[in-house]
C-alpha cells in the first residue's frame, strides 16, 4: 500500500492531500530514510513524522486498504 493511503486509513493524518504534502516536504521517514508518498509500506516498517517541533514514531503491524474508525488504532504501534 501506499504510503499517504497507510496514513490516511490508519488515521495517524486525516487526509491523504495533507499526507502527500507532508510527504512531499519530507518530514515523513520510512525506516530512518525521507518517504515518498508512493513508497509501499509493509508490516514492521517504523515510520516518523514531524508535526511542528514534535515527532511521532510508530510501528507498521496491519495493512489494510480500508479499516472501521474504531479499528484503525489497532494497525500501528506508538515507539
Amino acid at each position: 500500500m501506499r504510503l499517504d493511503k497507510y496514513l490516511k486509513v490508519s488515521r495517524l493524518i486525516k487526509r491523504r492531500t495533507v499526507a502527500n504534502e507532508a510527504c512531499d516536504a519530507g518530514r515523513v521517514m520510512i525506516n530512518d530514510k525521507v518517504a515518498r508518498a508512493s513508497q509501499p509500506v509493509k508490516a514492521g516498517d517504523i515510520i516518523t513524522i514531524q508535526f511542528g517541533t514534535k515527532d511521532v514514531k510508530v510501528e507498521v503491524l496491519d495493512v489494510q486498504e480500508t479499516v472501521r474508525k474504531e479499528d484503525a488504532p489497532s494497525m500501528f504501534k506508538y515507539l
